[in-house]
């Protein structure tokens, strides 16, 4: 009995002393926090479940160096809030993943994302077609930030004189617009799906250009028949 109630005010003190600590440290919700946020939290949560679990050693050495963790928080907070330099080393920074409606692949990498992990974040935004995507930014928490391009309704086309979009042919599906080209190799069970073959596909992007598919870094079709296509980055020198 004396180690269950041993135990047991333990557990509430620890309660309450992560509370105050997390307080102190000014946490953020925890789809929010940065990957060191996330660190520290796991350090702390892992701490407090020792200081519960061994009974037969002093509480003081485990709450002594969560309390150490609390204040070296704040104190990289601090820092942080001074100097740019030190917070983007310790919390990252944002990326800029797509740019002007292009994609960039060297932020991609940097971030280790492909085509697919892309795809998932706008979809988790509601954005059903990359080609409506003006600006996509990578934030320090994971979390990716999407603009959507304006809509060109609010100025007349003949004004613009720019040429109504036209479908670049027949499709024969309804749904989410269909990757084609992912990282320059074809998909052929979605050119299957929207009734076209590869070579009508190497006929539709040499007309921006593109002799060869592996030039493309994503290439899609929507049920209206419009396509977006984006090039590679050159390779850096």
């Amino acid at each position: 009995m004396e180690g269950l109630s041993t135990a047991l005010l333990r557990t509430l003190f620890s309660y309450f002393f992560l509370l105050i600590i997390m307080r102190m440290m000014g946490k953020r919700e925890l789809g929010k926090l940065s990957v060191f946020d996330v660190v520290i939290s796991i350090m702390l949560a892992e701490m407090a479940a020792m200081a519960i679990e061994d009974v037969d050693k002093p509480a003081i050495l485990y709450y002594i160096p969560m309390l150490l963790i609390g204040l070296l928080e704040i104190g990289l907070a601090y820092f942080a809030l001074k100097s740019k330099k030190f917070r983007d080393v310790v919390a990252g920074s944002a990326d800029l993943i797509i740019e002007n409606g292009e994609i960039r692949e060297h932020a991609m990498r940097r971030n280790r994302l492909n085509m697919d992990d892309l795809m998932v974040h706008l979809r988790q935004k509601n954005v059903k077609n990359i080609a409506d995507v003006e600006f996509a930014v990578m934030e320090p928490t994971g979390q990716m930030s999407v603009f959507l391009k304006q809509p060109k309704d609010t100025v007349k086309r003949e004004d613009m004189e720019i040429p109504e979009s036209k479908p670049v042919g027949p499709v024969f599906f309804k749904g989410l617009p269909i990757p084609l080209i992912l990282d320059g190799k074809v998909r052929d069970e979605a050119l299957k799906k929207i009734g076209q073959n590869e070579l009508w596909l190497k006929r539709e992007i040499r007309k921006y250009g593109i002799k060869d598919v592996r030039d493309v870094s994503f290439c899609s079709i929507d049920d209206r028949g419009i396509m977006y296509l984006d090039k590679k980055d050159k390779p850096l020198q």
